[in-house]
């Protein structure tokens, strides 16, 4: 590769990042609307489905590489995952999209106190502090009154297990297909979707606005997303990544206010402010 190629692809990553940022921040506001007309399981079903679909079609010989042991891999973080989109998308249809964006970002703040639990990694001093002031943060997000919101909690259960993905990931991706991985753990997505749709009754995208929102998010905040993130990968460091993809946040919060018309009181912009500025640090830190 030529050194002009190379600086162009080094120029253009950042860049093609923030584009994965933006879709999926914009993805919380047009998925409340479509799950107010029709389930979350049929949804996801369908969206997942159609962006493993679009995955093999652009690639077909990733099925060469569908060994036993990814399948193994890439199906238990895909069960991660899966459970994650549900309980995020159970979480967006009861509370505010912004809020939803706040709380799901937390994953990057639970990841390494995951690790610590199963795989002993030492949890640090600095660590901890970002945890406390994430925990302050969730709290003036989701409190209202005397009680914790319902939605908040789904929410936050998905943040847990988008931590569990992540920490699988570290450990099983190391010398496997990519490209493969990810169209296996995309594919549990869409099977655990789908179980939950054959106890409820599957039907397809009741309208044209709803099947507009399953293609986006199927197609441009899965498939290409995670195309882009990994040829992105390739060309930055991991914690550049992970501070750009952390505006998926701040673009949900921005949308929500923008286009969904929402509102955020003081209280939870306090509080979102005080989870990105968890978020920042965390990523921050592992630069050193």
């Amino acid at each position: 590769m030529s050194t002009a190629k190379h600086a162009y692809k080094l120029k253009m990553a950042p860049w093609a990042l923030l584009t994965v940022s933006i879709a999926w921040g914009f993805s919380f506001v047009v998925m409340k609307d479509a799950i107010e007309r029709q389930s979350v399981n049929n949804f996801l079903f369908t969206r997942f489905g159609l962006a493993v679909i679009v995955m093999v079609a652009i690639k077909p010989k990733v099925i060469q590489f569908f060994t036993k042991d990814l399948l193994l891999r890439g199906g238990a973080a895909g069960l991660f995952l899966g459970s994650g989109y549900i309980l995020q998308t159970l979480g967006l249809a009861r509370t505010g999209a912004a809020i939803t964006g706040f709380v799901t970002g937390l994953y990057i703040v639970l990841t390494p106190l995951i690790a610590s639990l199963f795989f002993r990694e030492r949890v640090t001093r600095f660590t901890w502090i970002c945890v406390f002031i994430a925990t302050i943060g969730l709290g003036l997000l989701s409190i209202r009154g005397w009680s914790v919101g319902f939605g908040e909690l789904l929410v936050l259960g998905s943040a847990i297990t988008f931590a569990l993905h992540i920490v699988a990931l570290s450990r099983w991706s190391n010398g496997r297909d990519t490209y493969a991985m990810t169209v296996v753990q995309l594919a549990m997505c869409a099977i655990v979707a789908g179980i939950g749709s054959a106890f409820e009754g599957y039907s397809l995208p009741p309208d044209n606005g709803v099947w507009a929102v399953v293609i986006f998010t199927a197609v441009f905040a899965t498939a290409i997303a995670f195309i882009v993130q990994t040829w992105a990968q390739a060309h930055m460091s991991a914690t550049k990544v992970a501070v750009i993809l952390t505006m998926e946040v701040v673009f949900a919060a921005i949308f929500a206010v923008l286009v969904g018309g929402e509102s955020l009181s003081l209280q939870n912009s306090i509080g979102g402010i005080m989870v990105v500025v968890a978020m920042y640090l965390i990523v921050m830190r592992e630069e050193k």
